[in-house]
């Protein structure tokens, strides 16, 4: 009986403890930092149909459009409050000359896409079309200057073509073009991944050929931004901070791209995007998870060469990236959208949140048809997919204040391996509190004790996205399976509340 009674108690003492693991405490009292806008940026390249059929139709097409540009996707970025769009790649950034692509469209000259699917590209939708589109939709324009195979010369040109309204050849040639006034463009990227197909540099090296860009390419209120690292490549942000430290005033990016395999490597097969059991699961999860492990390491390196931070980290390529759907192009990366892909997403966003201190960008790719897209379209139908829901339940954080989040959550193990079992990030704008939790246990509903300090509410609403399964996704000519749905939390008295986050499901709850 003693050691039965003993028995008991160690197991409710082990239950205490559990549970006491589960606490998330909000001080609103701390915020003060801004989560830039265009952490919630997308990425858009002449990559399989995400320009093409994706974006553009052209004027003649028989699917309903604005100048050429798809409406039902039109209208669905304007309701996603896209705030920055990169444009042209990508690989694709450093075969594509920008000259090819103004003009009369008839008169443009064509060239093979030896990136992406050998395809021939008529360079129909050029620097007039994209930035057209970024106006139309109400977004920033970030443009990716051709380093691998173009020049400095070309890089100043086209500045002066897109930027400048005093008297030069390149603003005459844009006005003989039918464009009077300057576009805005505030974000330029100098190269696309120098390390690999944009150039196969040694970091020392493209350090160099960045000095050399960055002093030509001059604007007002510009932003030139650095190519940096892939995943883990810590070489190369120590050479390249090394390579800038006495001319921070060049640049104020450093990029990072981090792209999420199931698998630990990018020869063979990378996994299904629809077919999938608990094993891939995880594994894509926990190599998504890693980003704020490679953001830390790579934010330490950065500091010790820029102790001011006056140069932000600029995530811009994230997302996963599986085997192409079974009979598509390889080359066009088109893969579905479950509810993996929207956890994924909101590990990412909440990582990126936490961190708006260094980072004040973020590009998810692709924007449509391509990799993680938030929107798929075939023929006349388009479907947004569960991380499109994912970016407009967080759009709150936009320009928000980032609320100190303080999470102790149980472990989600699985075959001895652990991730945190629920990931958050939280932000204030208006009055109003807003906390995104993910639970990446896609097994059991975790129960979290919320303590918030420093702000008295007393009102709470909330949102959820889940699924019956794992493996769901929304699908052309069907309901929806994936979507946000109103959600029910209790209001919190003396500033504490529960919150019940079902199994492999994202939440959104607001404080007033």
């Amino acid at each position: 009986m003693r050691t039965l009674f003993i028995s008991s108690i160690l197991f409710f003492l082990a239950f205490i403890q559990l549970n006491a693991q589960n606490t998330l405490t909000l001080k609103v009292d701390q915020a003060k930092t801004k989560i830039s806008k265009e952490i919630y940026g997308h990425f858009s390249e002449h990559l399989g149909t995400c320009i093409y059929e994706g974006i553009y139709v052209g004027e003649n097409s028989d699917i309903p459009n604005i100048n050429g540009y798809r409406t039902d996707v039109v209208e669905a970025f304007k309701e996603l409050k896209v705030p920055v769009l990169r444009w042209p790649g990508g690989c694709f950034a450093d075969t594509y000359h920008w000259k090819d692509g103004i003009g009369p469209k008839e008169n443009r000259p064509s060239i093979v896409n030896v990136h992406w699917g050998g395809v021939t590209e008529d360079n129909s939708f050029g620097t007039h079309e994209f930035l057209d589109f970024c106006e139309l939709i109400g977004t920033e324009p970030y443009l990716s200057i051709n380093v691998g195979s173009g020049t400095v010369q070309e890089a100043v040109d086209w500045v002066q073509y897109v930027t400048t309204d005093n008297e030069n050849p390149m603003s005459e040639l844009r006005k003989q073009n039918g464009r009077e006034d300057p576009w805005n463009v505030k974000f330029w990227g100098i190269g696309n991944e120098t390390w690999g197909c944009g150039g196969d540099m040694r970091p020392e090296y493209y350090a160099d050929i960045y000095r050399h860009y960055a002093g030509y390419v001059r604007g007002h209120d510009f932003q030139k931004i650095a190519v940096g690292p892939s995943s883990n490549d810590f070489n190369w942000t120590e050479k390249m901070m090394q390579g800038l430290q006495d001319k921070k005033h060049l640049v104020q990016g450093l990029s990072l791209h981090h792209y999420t395999l199931p698998t630990n490597s990018w020869s063979g097969s990378k996994g299904s995007s629809t077919e999938f059991g608990e094993e891939m699961y995880f594994k894509t999860l926990k190599n998504t998870y890693v980003v704020k492990e490679l953001i830390e390491k790579h934010l330490a390196i950065m500091d010790k060469y820029d102790p001011q931070k006056r140069v932000s980290l600029i995530v811009d390529e994230w997302g996963t990236w599986y085997d192409a759907l079974p009979g598509t192009n390889p080359g066009f990366l088109q893969q579905q959208n479950t509810m993996r892909d929207a956890i994924v997403a909101a590990i990412n966003l909440n990582i990126f949140n936490n961190h708006a201190d260094r980072i004040s960008m973020a590009n998810i790719a692709q924007i449509v048809n391509v990799l993680q897209a938030v929107i798929l379209t075939k023929g006349p139908e388009m479907v947004k997919t569960p991380t499109y829901h994912v970016f407009k339940m967080f759009n709150v954080h936009q320009d928000a204040t980032l609320v100190p989040v303080e999470l102790k959550s149980e472990q989600y193990t699985y075959e001895g391996e652990s991730l945190p079992g629920v990931v958050a990030s939280a932000s204030l704008n208006n009055g109003v509190t807003s906390l995104t939790l993910c639970n990446l246990n896609p097994n059991k509903v975790s129960s979290i004790e919320c303590n918030i300090e420093g702000a008295q509410y007393s009102t709470s609403s909330a949102q959820i996205i889940n699924a019956e399964y794992i493996t769901d996704y929304n699908d052309f000519g069907k309901d929806e399976k994936v979507n946000i749905r109103d959600f029910k939390v209790e209001n919190p008295k003396n500033g504490k509340l529960k919150i019940e986050i079902p199994a492999h499901s994202v939440v959104m709850v607001q404080f007033k």
